[in-house]
């Protein structure tokens, strides 16, 4: 079920096949993703994940993204937008507030890094209030870190009429922990003036729609563990 598309009746146990549903919440960014993908890349793949969650799994109601994030490494390069990690954690901890007792839980899907220090303060403090707060990171062994081959070939699988291949390039492709000191010093601009950590490539639809599988099927095993 999409949230979007329900009236107030339609949230109770009947319609989730007899048990409490669960809010699949995915978040994103809104910040540069190199010279060739769109600024909103971190949204769209969290949505794709997220809704694939709620295809798969009748306890579960889609809720809209939240497609602004923490995204400050990034405001070097014009056309990002973020809300900070202050502002981000409040905003979900209330989601979640609101969402009860509607909803047993609230699982989180985010495609952002830059979300990650937010989003752990918020479930600290849904738990701290009974409530039940998961943080799923979307992640596989092996991904680059940011506008590389991963998630150019994930967003030539989902939508390749938006990747720019023509001005593809490779940035930075130093280790990404290698880089934090100086990315926390000066952003992402200060080591990477084009804005990609990594190499896109190679990238391809057919790498991406692997790619997307596996992102899906380690999402769908989190919703299970959490409704067991």
């Amino acid at each position: 079920m999409r949230l979007t598309d329900a009236t107030w009746p339609d949230i109770n146990p009947q319609t989730f096949g007899g048990a409490a549903p669960v809010l699949v919440l995915p978040i994103g960014a809104l910040e540069q993703h190199g010279p060739h993908l769109p600024l909103d890349t971190d949204a769209v793949t969290a949505t794709a994940v997220a809704a694939a969650v709620a295809d798969a799994r009748p306890r579960a109601a889609l809720a809209p993204t939240l497609p602004i994030g923490a995204s400050g490494e990034h405001a070097g390069f014009p056309g990002t937008l973020s809300i900070g990690s202050d502002a981000l954690r409040q905003l979900v901890v209330e989601v979640v507030r609101s969402s009860t007792p509607a909803f047993s839980a609230v699982m989180v899907v985010n495609g952002h890094g830059g979300n990650v220090d937010a989003l752990r303060s918020a479930a600290d403090l849904c738990t701290a209030e009974g409530r039940t707060l998961l943080l799923h990171h979307l992640g596989l062994p092996g991904m680059d870190a940011h506008a590389g081959r991963t998630e150019t070939s994930l967003m030539l699988h989902l939508t390749p009429e938006r990747v720019r291949l023509e001005h593809a390039e490779p940035g930075n492709t130093t280790p990404v922990r290698e880089l934090f000191a100086e990315m926390k010093a000066h952003g992402v601009r200060g080591v990477s003036p084009n804005g990609v950590l990594g190499d896109p490539t190679g990238a391809s639809a057919a790498e991406g729609a692997d790619l997307f599988v596996r992102l899906r099927d380690r999402a769908t095993a989190a919703f299970d563990g959490l409704t067991g």
